[in-house]
């Protein structure tokens, strides 16, 4: 049988790994116990408070959970409204179902794909409690413009960091800037532990609410599965806990983020200075107000069809490549659910209609490279 890992000569993405990663987990299996509440954790947590610029982080065991436990903090549920893009992964709307809220899509805007500033306001009703703005493929969304409106409406900033830890806009850390920041450790982020999350947040009541939340209700002295006493439940909560042994990857890998990040945009950079002579072609762009970390390299197109036809060749040259994103309020649950349709979101169907994601990896060889700027020259030689 044909392994599938091996069909692609140039996949989307590899990770990073090196020996402190085996080493610290390898140490955490040999202790025996602590698998599941260990001190790694605390430790993760501290290091990415302080990296990111706030007060406090809890990991979680997925970005999906981290949204969820955010808007459970913040009490939102039962008929509240919030503010979601829909350029996005579905998980950004999904999680204001999980409270039984109503997502109300915004429109993005075309520099950053992020939520569009001037179009937050004109969404706003009684209802609506939040805006969840999406920062994606490495950079910040126009969020201290977002921010100034979440301001002036009283409305909770939960941002959707889940793609750009590292990243800066304005010299600030995406996260540092909003209420909430939920990241993700998904395999192909920059920052990957194999699957997981974390919040961050400046708020103290937010954070003590959210270890009641990903912990069952429960206050934990000490480790909980070391401690003989009976443990005290005040509240509803979830099994969302990280590993010990998950937390031990985010050490390691977060010791080397900067390492990671560098190498990301020396390849990207090469590639956009090679692929960009093609006026069919837009590369993404880093600027020093706002920093690209190129969680994903995506590319925008004149059209679909050229995007289309371009994807196919490239599949055919055994080169990984993939639509981030399709529109959230165009999949059939979401049309079927809230009654959305084609054309509430004119910029989101266009820009969804023109990107392409490409391979970038921060150890990608030069040969890998080329091959993907090489097949791109081909098929803009031969396109008619």
């Amino acid at each position: 049988m044909e392994n599938k890992n091996e069909q692609w000569k140039i996949p989307l993405y590899k990770i990073f790994t090196d020996d402190e990663d085996i080493n610290l987990i390898t140490k955490i299996v040999k202790r025996g116990n602590n698998w599941a509440l260990g001190p790694e954790i605390e430790e993760f947590e501290h290091k990415l408070a302080d990296y990111v610029g706030v007060d406090y982080c809890l990991t979680l065991n997925s970005g999906t959970s981290a949204l969820h436990a955010s808007l459970l903090s913040n009490d939102i549920g039962n008929l509240d409204e919030v503010l979601v893009p829909s350029f996005s992964f579905i998980s950004t709307a999904n999680a204001t179902l999980f409270v039984d809220s109503k997502p109300i899509f915004v429109d993005i805007e075309e520099e950053t794909f992020g939520m569009n500033p001037e179009l937050i306001e004109q969404n706003i009703s009684k209802k609506t409690k939040a805006i969840i703005p999406m920062d994606y493929g490495g950079q910040s969304c126009k969020i201290f413009e977002i921010k100034e409106k979440a301001q002036k409406n009283n409305l909770l900033l939960i941002e959707d960091a889940a793609e750009s830890l590292g990243s800066k806009v304005k010299g600030f850390k995406v996260g540092s800037v909003s209420d909430i920041a939920i990241f993700s450790f998904c395999g192909n982020k920059v920052l990957t532990t194999g699957e997981g999350g974390a919040i961050v947040t400046n708020s103290k009541e937010k954070f003590e609410k959210i270890k009641l939340i990903r912990s069952h209700g429960r206050i934990d002295e000490g480790n909980y599965f070391s401690n003989p006493n009976i443990a005290n439940y005040y509240d509803i909560g979830y099994n969302w806990r990280m590993s010990s042994i998950t937390a031990s990857l985010g050490i390691s890998q977060l010791d080397k983020l900067e390492k990671i990040i560098s190498k990301r945009q020396k390849n990207a950079k090469y590639i956009s200075t090679r692929i960009s002579k093609w006026s069919q072609i837009k590369t993404p762009i880093s600027t020093n107000e706002n920093e690209n970390i190129f969680q994903m390299y995506t590319i925008r197109l004149l059209n679909k069809e050229i995007r289309n036809n371009l994807q196919k060749f490239l599949l055919e040259k055994k080169i990984f490549s993939k639509i981030y994103f399709t529109p959230i309020h165009l999949s059939k649950f979401y049309m079927e659910k809230i009654g959305t349709k084609r054309g509430d979101l004119p910029i989101t169907e266009k820009i969804s209609d023109q990107v392409l994601t490409l391979p970038l990896y921060p150890n990608m060889e030069q040969d890998e490279m080329d091959y993907v700027i090489e097949s791109i020259n081909e098929f803009f030689e031969n396109y008619n």
